[in-house]
């Protein structure tokens, strides 16, 4: 017993073990003190786990925090640069499931745990994954209270009047959108809003240009980069939410928040519901 005791006032490290969403048991002797993450959502959740100072490399996109910015960057999901990655000595490599890279790491002796959130579920769950490897299960705990608390705000602030009106929310000019399924398809539903891509389509369906004009949807949210374009688009005038001006228009770096599906979520629903807020203050409803 002295022998046990010893050896935890002097940090005995125990093991820890994750199921990531190969379905693979990833275990490591202890929890990780250098970690790469490939997927910024996934640098997010460290840093708001407390533990951004044992992440020591990210994929190209990673930019929150500041303090991530000036760590080394290995790339992006389909161009890693395997070498930098190895010189980095990671403890764990955190990184999305549809990453290119995952066989040639683990051929190189590396822990490789791979996380992709899509879905509002799938945030808490990866999130509580991460907590497990950092043992920070509290933390965890904390966090998604907190965001939940944020969506609810963001849910009060949204105008009555625009509770229940259609929405086009458009990832990218493809056009590819954000569906009832994913996380941003979760996040407008909180808020009131009906999405016109349904779950059957998928998390981020591509779409026909013609699809969005027969829904007719009376909001649209886009990338200020974008929104120009919607007018000219095939049919798109005759869309209630551009012939009546009511599109939320995102700059990049609140594009930044509305995409990752990590920590920031609640901050995302706030950017929708002030959108909307001002919508109906502007006087763009029915």
């Amino acid at each position: 017993m002295g022998c046990l005791f010893v050896g935890s006032m002097h940090g005995y490290a125990a093991p820890v073990s994750v199921i990531d969403d190969r379905g693979v048991k990833v275990s490591l002797a202890a929890s990780p003190r250098r970690i790469v993450s490939l997927l910024p959502s996934l640098t997010e959740t460290v840093c708001e786990l407390g533990a951004c100072s044992r992440v020591v490399g990210t994929d190209r996109y990673s930019n929150h925090p500041a303090s991530v910015r000036a760590l080394p960057k290995t790339g992006g999901l389909d161009d890693a640069n395997i070498e930098m990655i190895v010189a980095l000595k990671p403890d764990v490599v955190l990184l999305a499931l549809s990453s290119r890279v995952t066989d040639r790491l683990e051929s190189l002796g590396l822990k490789v745990v791979a996380l992709e959130p899509r879905t509002y579920d799938d945030v808490r769950r990866v999130a509580s994954k991460i907590a497990t490897l950092l043992e920070a299960d509290v933390a965890g705990e904390r966090l998604w209270q907190r965001m939940e608390a944020q969506v609810n705000g963001a849910t009060r602030m949204v105008p009555p009047q625009l509770k229940g009106m259609t929405v086009y929310y458009e990832v990218d000019s493809a056009p590819y959108a954000a569906g009832e399924s994913s996380f941003i398809g979760h996040t407008l539903r909180r808020l009131g809003l009906v999405n016109i891509v349904s779950s059957q389509l998928g998390p981020f369906p591509k779409l026909n240009p013609e699809y969005v004009v027969r829904a007719d949807p009376q909001v649209i949210m886009v990338s200020a980069r974008n929104v120009g374009t919607l007018p000219v688009r095939p049919g798109w005038a005759r869309i209630r939410a551009v012939k009546e001006s009511r599109i939320c228009a995102f700059s990049a770096d609140e594009g930044n928040v509305l995409s990752r599906p990590g920590p920031r979520m609640g901050e995302a629903a706030e950017i929708m519901a002030r959108c909307l807020r001002n919508l109906s203050s502007r006087g763009a409803t029915p």
